[in-house]
């Protein structure tokens, strides 16, 4: 791809990309640079690594309470992805998520405001909805988060709309739920991991003996959950559309998604036939607050991004997650 070709928004730009040091503004990051623009990561590295920087963006080790000493008229738009983002964490500590979620993000509009920069691309999640009405969701379905990493994201997401609608932000929040896959040197590598796929993939390597499955009698095809799975390279090419999409004073709200769930046994399978290895499963209770499928409804990001996922097969997905595994294990 050619400097920013497919991307929604010309090279030459300069971009602030907050949480850039973490999986997903780390990819973000990398496609802005190859699309010509300069990039700043802000990152306190408290859950992102140095090396999750791609070589070419300027680093700032720093929060986002900081940002007022970085950001200046030279920006063009900032893309947030800072975030404590745990939700089992977020029910037990939930003082931290509003801390660093909330209170961040209110120093991060802040210092917007003060250089002028009046453009935004937020990642925000579909866990801002809690337990769906109706599937694929859309963005007119009610907002009832069931833990405070979700309320904490849909705290956010009003803040940027009064910030539109008082000071002529314009902003784009993505809401998006499982992501996963790789882009090169970037790829998944949480400590400790909870994403689905990663931990597979650690019984793949050896690291674990089995992969548990949390209920497998709910009313799904095989019993077990179904969930939406985005490729992360597909996502960052939203982040970059995003860019161009909102006008001052307008802050819109687009779900990514496949638009098609895979069930936990579909992804155990399909890491089986990618890595050659047997993959060990057992039943363990339900977790709660899980619900049977979760898949969100990306018309509005297809209509008003012009956004299609081009990496939307589950072995794309897990061939790019086991390429990457491999390499750094």
């Amino acid at each position: 791809m050619g400097a920013g070709e497919g991307t929604g928004v010309d090279g030459g730009g300069t971009y602030l990309v907050t949480g850039g040091a973490g999986y997903i503004g780390g990819v973000v990051a990398q496609h802005l640079l190859e699309a010509g623009h300069r990039v700043v990561v802000l990152d306190d590295l408290s859950t992102g690594v140095r090396e999750g920087v791609p070589e070419g963006a300027e680093f700032v080790e720093a929060g986002l309470h900081e940002a007022g000493r970085v950001l200046d008229p030279s920006f063009d738009a900032v893309l947030h992805f800072a975030a404590s983002s745990q939700v089992g964490e977020s029910v037990v500590k939930p003082e931290k998520y509003w801390r660093n979620n909330v209170g961040g993000s209110m120093a991060l509009l802040s210092a917007m405001r003060e250089a002028g920069v009046r453009r935004l691309v937020f990642s925000s999640t579909a866990a801002t909805y809690g337990e769906p009405a109706t599937v694929p969701i859309p963005e007119t379905a009610p907002t009832a988060p069931t833990n405070p990493y979700g309320a904490s994201k849909l705290a956010v997401d009003h803040m940027i709309t009064g910030e539109a609608n008082a000071h002529g932000l314009a902003a784009v929040s993505l809401r998006y739920f499982n992501v996963a896959g790789a882009y090169g040197d970037h790829g998944e590598r949480h400590d400790p991991e909870s994403h689905l796929i990663p931990l597979i993939l650690q019984v793949a390597l050896g690291r674990r003996g089995h992969i548990s499955v949390y209920g497998d009698d709910y009313p799904t095809p095989d019993g077990t959950c179904v969930r939406d799975y985005i490729h992360v390279a597909d996502l960052a090419e939203a982040h970059l559309l995003a860019l161009k999409a909102a006008a001052p004073g307008e802050h819109l709200i687009c779900n990514l998604g496949n638009g098609n769930g895979f069930s936990v046994r579909q992804v155990i399978d399909t890491v089986r036939r990618v890595t050659g290895h047997p993959i060990p499963e057992e039943v363990a209770a339900r977790r709660g607050g899980d619900p049977a499928v979760l898949v969100a409804s990306a018309a509005t990001a297809r209509d008003r991004l012009g956004w299609r996922p081009r990496r939307a097969d589950l072995t794309t997905i897990v061939s790019d997650a086991w390429a990457f595994a491999r390499a750094h294990a």
